[in-house]
């Protein structure tokens, strides 16, 4: 098998988590579409509440972000009638509107969470992540043999699982995200560390080298290759 079909089959079986965004905001969208993929995301998008009505998708989502403001609807609206067909996702709401009548509104047409606009994504990432443990969706990330577990902070292979720090887990986690891909080193840092945290060099290269090491014990699984002037990439 050549390196390119290898590389093609460890994305096919990669698990990404499937959010839903409704929002009319074209810029916004595109933001949130860009950042979520890049946070591992599967995104489906629409603008309006009619374009999400006329979704087809396979599967529910594992979460919904929902503009209140829509231009053909309340997203509230929206939201209380997706719930009345049974939808049972985790749901943000997106408004303008911080007072506190709006914000109950929100919850009591079936919302799990509300975000005021302007927001910190970062934020928005760490809520979804928090629904979605909540409702029991399955944040596990599978690349060809190797299975990531989010709740022990483990990762296994054939049969054998070698225990991951926190640190170690995010940063391979955000490797396996994009497995084949070059993933730079500051977004390597900004995954596995909380934001203004001070790293240096040697010390990503240390963790590196720790992540070898147990992924070396692990039968099948796939290596941390160095791209130079660039970052890593898990092959």
């Amino acid at each position: 098998m050549s390196a390119d079909a290898a590389v093609a089959i460890l994305r096919e079986t990669v698990i990404d988590p499937h959010v839903i965004v409704l929002e009319d905001d074209p810029e916004l969208r595109s933001l949130l579409t860009r950042g979520l993929r890049e946070e591992g995301f599967e995104v489906t998008t629409a603008g309006t509440a009619s374009e999400m009505l006329d979704l087809r998708t396979d599967e529910e989502p594992d979460a919904m972000i929902v503009d209140v403001g829509l231009p053909d609807a309340d997203g509230r609206d929206l939201v209380q009638a997706l719930r009345a067909r049974g939808t049972t996702a985790p749901i943000i709401f997106l408004t303008a509107r911080d007072a506190l009548p709006d914000r109950l509104a929100g919850f009591a047409a079936g919302g799990d969470d509300y975000l005021t606009k302007p927001f910190a994504f970062a934020e928005l990432v760490a809520r979804l992540h928090a629904l979605m443990k909540r409702a029991g969706s399955d944040l596990s990330i599978q690349v060809g043999d190797l299975r990531l577990d989010p709740a022990t902070h483990a990762a296994s292979c054939r049969g054998a699982t070698a225990d991951l720090t926190p640190t170690e887990f995010r940063i391979l986690a955000r490797l396996a995200a994009r497995p084949g891909d070059a993933v730079r080193r500051r977004q390597i840092v900004e995954a596995a560390w909380p934001h203004g945290a001070i790293v240096h060099d040697n010390t990503l290269d240390v963790y590196i080298a720790r992540l070898r090491r147990k992924l070396a014990a692990l039968p099948d699984a796939p290596e941390i290759a160095t791209v130079h002037g660039v970052g890593y990439s898990l092959r």
